[in-house]
């Protein structure tokens, strides 16, 4: 460029609603160079003029000064004629092919929250304060290019003091799209509901009265970015203890919310990395260890050594906590199981009789986000659920996927998350809900819709998990067919690992990895329900090589919910009907459930991770005779073990040998756990042990697997590898031994990440048959 005197130059990524375009109009102006900047649906387009070395130092400028919450993914310069104006401007929004390039919601700048906290400010207790650096994005966007007019903001038109700020490319404000203030912008209502009598007479406006509601020991609804919450003092026991009441959760944990790092510390430990994951601009739930000294109410997690606690992350929240003075439980507002209400028509009639009031305001929310729920393990961040904060930030696959056809993923019916792809783009959806409920069917139907809408995604091809009755399968398999598209089935454990392969890049072209998928349940190719996988795979194939050895869940779906139906079995299996403690199993149909596996009525045999985990808490009586909520009974063994840390006397799990299948037998772990229960041994040594046992036995495996296939790199994947001692014992256990472990992180380990998996599988699948000229087998596992 050093002897031309105009240049057209694309910038692509994460450029739309991050202050970019202003960012190149100081640049410029700093520069002295003449042109224009503006947005083109999934770029910044930057036609500028001056001295080739001012023209030089902007394009290095774009990467290395690019504002905090922008992403550069690619910027391309060729000659051009220099501009006619001598001046730099910003230019409208125009129209262009649209892509993943938006952001998403952002929690309050330190900015905007010195300025609602200065009484001298114009903004001065204003609830919805927000800057080119914060403030809601995906929650309020109806369409791209992303501007007022395709937002929920579009119904209030700006006062002159907004409009001069958002007209300003020198002031923060300068095209925030929110933008607002207490003349042009939403405001705050109360809606009562049976409020406790302190409040009725406390008067004043919404925020007050919400207050008075909270501090009189009542619960109310808080409306937020994405959807409504139930809020409650979280040092409160009766107000938390009415909360389960009313709202039918008996023991699930609920998240807190606190103002800052120094309320989060007086109630949790803050390990390494725990502060910064509660920091970062998604304001996530993270899952702290409580103090047990700290103020919490015992019903916010009873029985739990985890609470999920997160920051305020909207201006509201900060002056509500500032109101109350004390931290709040923050839980969605919904029923049990049902989507969280987000729609201000629903929110009266669907939570009468669990809140008694509601604050409200009269911005709409344009799509439901549920709160991101993270873990921080071995220092780093791990997305649990994908939520708020989180999506729509797209996924960038491996290189050699950028010419994939697009491709729509369903995933499965828990957690249930969608994925949609061009090329080397991977927009994995937000947190949609289980699918066993219509509502969340319908939700699921419905984003399907939004994000293709907004994105202009038209797929390729469908890819569906493996397993006929899916309810995610058969809407994908319905979706193809009114559409005249392919659809591709992908191995539910397959998926899991392509999911850690495809977000730690692994190239098509890099041969195969040794896969350990440690989860529930999955159909496998042989017809049986499989869940303790080791895999051999690429994106295009698998050889299952190893696994643990079936047992029969009397009652199918049922034992899933009962986890002594699963320890009988196991216990039978290990040491024999005679020799099983009667005690374990008082008052348990137990005779009617041996004849189901006896005769093979309704007990289909599954090899699951998921289930051994949850029958070693049954036998540690962790668990209750029936679950409130899936990963209850494996929270509560992890919670114990990570009291005591590593097993001194770790179970052993015995490995047999076959043709071409490595089998791991539990029955010496469960003779040995069955040994420390009759004399009494810890039950915290007894969850650790089984922890260890658990680690070194799959790591072990694998490995033995990996030398004997001449691999290298090992992933993790499912959802028993949320459980961090268990990620970090195999990871810590594999790397010693010299492999290379691919980890989830960003991409959920459980069901929430499967679509990402199945799109690159897809994806990998029609590009194969694109460079060989021919159909592949239909069959991926085979």
């Amino acid at each position: 460029m050093s002897d031309i005197k105009g240049a057209e130059i694309v910038v692509r990524g994460i450029v739309q609603g991050v202050g970019f375009r202003p960012f190149v109009w100081r640049l410029a102006r700093r520069l002295g160079l003449s042109g224009e900047v503006g947005n083109r649906g999934d770029a910044v387009f930057i036609h500028a003029g001056g001295s080739a070395e001012a023209l030089a130092a902007l394009v290095l400028a774009l990467r290395d000064e690019a504002p905090v919450l922008s992403h550069v993914e690619a910027i391309s310069s060729r000659p051009a004629a220099p501009p006619d104006s001598r001046a730099f401007r910003i230019a409208e929004s125009g129209v262009g092919a649209v892509s993943v390039g938006i952001v998403p919601d952002i929690a309050t700048c330190p900015a905007c929250r010195a300025e609602i906290a200065d009484p001298g400010a114009r903004r001065f207790g204003y609830a919805f304060t927000n800057c080119t650096d914060c403030g809601p994005r995906f929650s309020i966007v109806r369409g791209l290019p992303y501007d007022r007019a395709r937002t929920t903001m579009q119904g209030f038109p700006l006062c002159e003091a907004c409009r001069a700020e958002y007209e300003n490319p020198a002031d923060r404000r300068f095209h925030a799209q929110p933008i607002a203030c207490p003349t042009c912008g939403p405001r705050l209502n109360w809606t009562s509901l049976g409020t406790p009598p302190e409040a009725a007479r406390a008067g004043g406006d919404a925020l007050t009265q919400a207050v008075a509601a909270l501090n009189a020991g009542g619960i109310i609804a808080v409306k937020g970015i994405g959807g409504f919450h139930i809020a409650c003092h979280a040092t409160d026991g009766m107000a938390v203890n009415e909360l389960r009441r009313r709202k039918h959760r008996p023991s699930k944990p609920l998240a807190v919310m606190v103002g800052d790092l120094e309320a989060a510390s007086a109630l949790c430990h803050l390990a390494p990395g725990d502060a910064a994951a509660l920091s970062d601009p998604a304001a996530p739930i993270v899952l702290l260890r409580r103090r047990d000294d700290g103020p919490l109410a015992p019903g916010v997690a009873p029985g739990h050594e985890r609470v999920g606690l997160m920051l305020a992350y909207t201006p509201l929240h900060h002056l509500l906590l500032e109101g109350v003075g004390r931290p709040l439980v923050m839980t969605s507002a919904n029923h049990a199981n049902a989507p969280q209400v987000f729609r201000d028509e629903d929110a009266a009639s669907m939570l009468a009789g669990i809140v008694d009031g509601i604050l409200g305001h009269d911005r709409p929310i344009a799509r439901r986000l549920e709160d991101p729920v993270v873990r921080v393990v071995g220092g780093r961040a791990r997305v649990m659920r994908r939520g708020r904060g989180q999506a729509p930030r797209p996924f960038d696959l491996p290189e050699d996927f950028a010419e994939a056809p697009p491709v729509l993923a369903m995933g499965g019916d828990l957690k249930s998350a969608a994925c949609l792809t061009h090329g080397r783009k991977a927009l994995l959806t937000h947190h949609l809900g289980e699918l066993d409920t219509p509502a969340v069917e319908d939700e699921f139907a419905s984003a399907i819709v939004d994000y293709e809408s907004v994105f202009s995604h038209v797929a390729a091809a469908v890819a569906v998990d493996f397993h006929p009755d899916y309810r995610a399968t058969r809407f994908g398999t319905q979706y193809a067919e009114k559409r005249g598209l392919r659809t591709i089935g992908v191995q539910h454990h397959h998926a899991h690992i392509a999911s850690t392969m495809a977000e730690n890049r692994w190239r098509r072209d890099a041969g195969p990895i040794v896969g350990v998928a440690l989860d529930g349940l999955g159909l496998g190719t042989d017809g049986t329900a499989w869940g303790a996988e080791i895999l051999v795979c690429d994106y295009l194939t698998f050889r299952r090589r190893g696994r643990l050895r079936p047992i029969p869940l009397a009652g199918g779906d049922v034992a899933s919910r009962e986890p002594w139906r699963v320890l009988l079995a196991h216990l039978d299996a290990a040491v024999g009907a005679d020799a099983v403690l009667p005690e374990l199993f008082a008052g348990k149909p137990i005779a009617t459930v041996r004849a189901m596996i006896a005769k093979q009525v309704n007990a289909p045999l599954a090899s699951s991770a998921g289930r051994l985990f949850d029958a070693m808490a049954a036998l540690l009586q962790l668990a209750p005779d029936r679950l409130s909520f899936e990963g209850e009974a494996a929270i509560a063994l992890e919670a114990s073990a990570e009291r005591r840390g590593e097993g001194p006397f770790p179970y052993p799990l015995a490995l047999s040998r076959g043709e071409a299948l490595l089998e791991l037998d539990p029955a010496p772990l469960w003779r040995a756990a069955l040994a420390d229960r009759v004399n009494q041994v810890d039950v915290e040594i007894c969850a650790a042990n089984f922890h260890s046992g658990v680690a070194i036995a799959f790591a072990d495996a694998a490995a033995e697997v990996a030398r004997a296939e001449g691999l290298s790199h090992v992933a993790l994947s499912g959802g028993v590898f949320q459980n961090g001692l268990l990620l970090e014992a195999v990871t810590k256990r594999l790397s010693a031994s010299g492999y290379h472990v691919l980890e989830p992180a960003q991409v959920p380990a459980n069901d929430g990440g499967l679509a990402l998996g199945q799109a690159a599988v897809a994806a990998a699948h029609l590009m194969a048959e694109a460079e060989n000229g021919h159909a592949l087998s239909a069959s991926l596992g085979k």
